[in-house]
Formats: C-alpha cells, structure tokens, sequence
C-alpha cells in the first residue's frame, strides 16, 4: 500500500516519502494499490521535527507485498527482517530463548513467531517498539481507504440484529470518498437469519448481493488482511470476542455502545452514519491495547516409573532440567487483551500453583488461583479480586491471587518484559484449569504449566477524535463510578447552618 503524509515541519500539504519499513501492503482480494494517509496534528507538529528529519528519508518503497496486510503490524514485520523479534543462531547462544524450545525448531531454523520463544532482548526489544508504535500512532490520525467493513455482533440477540441490519444497508448505499463502494461482511449465521433477513436486502438492489459477504472463523484466522476496518456492536464482551477471533492481526476496531459495559465502546450506535463517514473521511486515532500470549505447556511422561515418581517442576523450569526440551511439548497458543486464570475449577479444595519469573521462582499460591491481567484487563476479574485499576498505556502485568490462602499475598505489577510460567507442582493434589479471556478453558494436570509473555499482535482500537485524551478516565467514572461521593461542605455553609439552627 502506497502512504502519503503532512510534512511535520512545513505542515504544508507537501507529501513526504515513507521508509520501506512502512510499505503497508493491499487489502483488497484483487491486489490493488490502496492509500493510507498519516495526518499530523498541528499542536503536535514540534514534537515530530527530528524523528522525521529530511536527511533520515529513504526513497520511496516498492510494491511488494508483505507478509502480513495490516498497516500497524507491517512495521513490525519490518524489524522481524532484521532478525530483531526472531530467535537464531546467535541469539539463542548469546542468550537462550526464555521458555522450552523443541530441538527440532532450532535444528530447522524456523521463524518463531511466539513471544515465549524470544531471548530476553529481543523480547525486550519488541515490547520497546511495540510501545514506540503506539505512542507515535496516538499522534496521529490515519486516514484508510475503506472497502471491506467487517461488522461482528451478537448473533443471538434479536435487537442487536437488527441493528446490524440497519447499518449493513446503510454502508451498502454508501461510497468512502474516493467513490467506491463498500463491501460488508457479516457472521455466517446472518445468511440464515430471519431477523437479519439478508434476502430481503439484496432484493432492493441486485448489486448488494456481490457486496454482501460472511466471514467464518476460519477466515478470520487465515485470510485478516481481507478487512480494512471492523465494527463491533455490543459490549466490551463482543470486542474481546474479536480479539479471540483475530489471533494475529486484527484489523483497527470501532466499537459501539450496546452492551451492559463500556470500558471498550467507545462509540454510540444513533450517530453511527456520521461517525463512520467522518472516520473514512478525516481519518482515525487508533490505540495499541497490549496483548498477552499464554502458551500450555504438557509434561511429557517418563518411561522410567521411578524418574516419573521423582519429578520437581521447580527443577524442569529453572534448576538443573531448565535445558531438557523434552520434559515438555506446547500444546496451544492464545493471544489475549483482558486476562488469563488458573483457577481450581470444579475442585472443591483450594488449588497450589507455582509462579515463576524469568529465571526465578517467585512463589506458590495456595488458594483460589491466579489472576494474570492486561493494563485493559485490569477493570475485569483482576479489579473483582481486589487488584488495581490501571491505564491501558502502561507497559506492565497485573498480577492478583484469587481468595489466597493468606493475607499478605498482596497484588504485584510488573513489567511486561517478565515471562511468567504458572504450572501445577507434580505432588499436587488436584489438577487446575486455565482460561484466555474466558474461553478456551484447558485442565492442566500436575506438571504443566502456562507461560505468559508480551504478544508481538497488538489490538487496534479506534478512539473518538474529540476526546481522545480522558477517554479512559471518563470510562472509569461512568461505568465504576470512580470516587463518586458528595462534595464536603465548605466552612462558610457550615457556620451558616449552625447560625440558622
């Protein structure tokens, strides 16, 4: 995708060329060249002066195709080129990667594209370029090239529905300002739909038919470049369910309020015609909401009964067996934006989990479980089990015991170049389950263990242009209503009603 952008010195109109680091790719099915413009803000043009020196610009890039679509992923695809993001050969002897590698990965060269499989620098390095992406695109409005609107919805939920109807037609009248059509893409279940009643639209007019199209989760999965902007409408659960469904690279998120929370929707749906038309025409703010990736781990059993009896996971993880690649074998990857929890699931005692980080064993929790949260997280499950509120720009994990055995297990915050790995000790006396955001609920038997790192996806959300700046804290004071109390009186009020008294 070719860009255009404001030089931030001259602010004159006057287009700059962008590195080939930032060679965005094509969106549509048919490979055509698309556009993507960066508008600089002119209060912030000072600020901008010396990362975009005229000295520092490259020639124009080419048009070759990347390996990812994205426009925000594509930079880091970048620097994965460079061999900074991904494991090899020198950097696993220089320092090795900070969970268990099969020898078969290393033997074979693959690019390893999971953050537990990163040294601890290049792990550093990318949650450093990952929070440089982000503070350089909340300065900026980007302007896309809209064709494929990816709407997701609560496809039980008649009233909800019915809205999607309602703007599915709505986007299929409408052009993006370059005069093309968009094509709206719906869930699978709306071809079926009574309430949606996708034959009654395309009967208006019969060129709606090849523009209205479904998605499956496969194709969300294998084909995320195919969409140039998602709509989410409903609550914060919908937006987190399309973070589950866009595993690797979401497309930028606009979320309309129709939910019972709103700490993720930003938008409201009865202005939904001006609000998308003022998206695709001046542009969007988008923020990186930090992601986690967590990665089961299965312990592989011994042929020796003996050696099977004695195991320590203390030791497989960071003692004298921290280097035996073969005591255990991944067994899925999740990356998620509110939480990951071992818990003790349909137990009725209390559970024990051993916490790691990095390279040292931090502690055993005995109780309830372990609530792991992202800064976005941290108003869900880790704010009900007693942790601490938290901008969603801060660089950290949230780390809060749930009903810990005791009391001076408080909540811990720590950055997110830790790697965690929460397993379940050998001599355990029941199994714990795992969940990522709420799904994908797996049992984990005594000797496996969950490692917690930084995702190289993060998810992209569209903020209202307006009010950009407190839109976090105005999520907190409506929906928690944070500090909320009446106002003491002044002195004056005081003394004038024990007069009147």
């Amino acid at each position: 995708m070719a860009s255009n952008g404001v030089d931030p010195e001259t602010a004159n109109g006057e287009p700059y060329e962008v590195p080939e680091e930032i060679d965005f790719g094509s969106s549509d099915s048919e490979g055509m060249q698309e556009r993507l413009e960066v508008i600089f803000d002119k209060q912030d043009v000072q600020r901008r002066r010396a990362s975009l020196a005229p000295q520092d610009r490259p020639s124009r890039p080419s048009k070759k195709r990347q390996k990812t679509e994205c426009f925000l992923h594509a930079m880091l695809e970048a620097r994965m080129k460079e061999g900074q993001f991904s494991p090899n050969k020198a950097g696993v002897a220089a320092a090795h990667p900070t969970d268990k590698t099969p020898p078969e990965l290393l033997e074979d060269q693959v690019v390893h594209r999971e953050s537990r499989l990163l040294t601890k620098k290049q792990l550093s390095d990318m949650a450093a370029h990952v929070r440089n992406l982000s503070k350089k695109l909340s300065q900026v409005r980007l302007k896309l090239n809209v064709r494929n609107v990816f709407i997701l919805t609560k496809a039980h939920d008649k009233t909800l529905i019915a809205k999607t109807r309602e703007m599915a037609e709505w986007l299929l009248q409408s052009k993006n300002p370059e005069g093309h059509p968009y094509t709206v893409w719906v869930e699978e279940t709306m071809k079926h739909s009574s309430y949606f009643d996708a034959e009654g639209i395309t009967a208006k007019d019969p060129a709606y038919k090849d523009r209205l199209k479904y998605w499956t989760n496969e194709l969300c999965k294998k084909r995320p470049h195919t969409f140039d902007l998602g709509v989410c409408l409903g609550g914060d659960g919908t937006v987190l369910y399309a973070s589950w469904l866009f595993q690797r690279v979401p497309p930028p998120i606009m979320s309309f309020a129709l939910g019972s929370l709103g700490f993720l929707t930003k938008f409201d749906f009865d202005k939904h015609a001006d609000i998308l038309n003022r998206a695709v025409k001046d542009g969007v703010t988008v923020s990186l909401r930090l992601r986690f990736e967590g990665t089961i781990m299965r312990s592989q059993k011994r042929e020796d009964e003996e050696q099977q009896n004695s195991r320590d996971l203390v030791e497989e993880l960071i003692g004298d067996l921290a280097t035996d690649a073969t005591s255990h074998r991944p067994d899925g990857v999740h990356n998620i934006m509110n939480d990951i929890v071992l818990d003790r699931g349909p137990n009725a005692t209390m559970s024990g989990i051993e916490m790691f980080g990095d390279e040292e064993h931090f502690t055993t929790v005995q109780g309830d479980g372990v609530c792991v949260a992202t800064p976005t997280g941290s108003t869900a499950y880790n704010l009900a089990a007693g942790g601490s509120l938290c901008h969603p720009e801060n660089p950290v994990m949230l780390v809060t015991a749930i009903a810990p055995h005791t009391l001076s297990f408080r909540p811990i915050i720590l950055p997110d170049t830790t790697v965690l790995r929460l397993g379940v000790p050998y001599d355990a006396r029941a199994s714990c389950w795992a969940s990522f955001d709420g799904k994908e609920r797996s049992e984990l038997k005594p000797g496996d263990y969950v490692t917690i790192s930084t995702s190289r996806f993060p998810f992209p959300t569209v903020l209202p242009l307006e009010r950009k700046g407190e839109d976090w804290v105005d999520s907190i004071s409506r929906t928690l209503n944070w500090n909320n109390r009446q106002r003491q009186k002044a002195f004056d009020d005081q003394k004038k009603t024990a007069s009147e008294g």
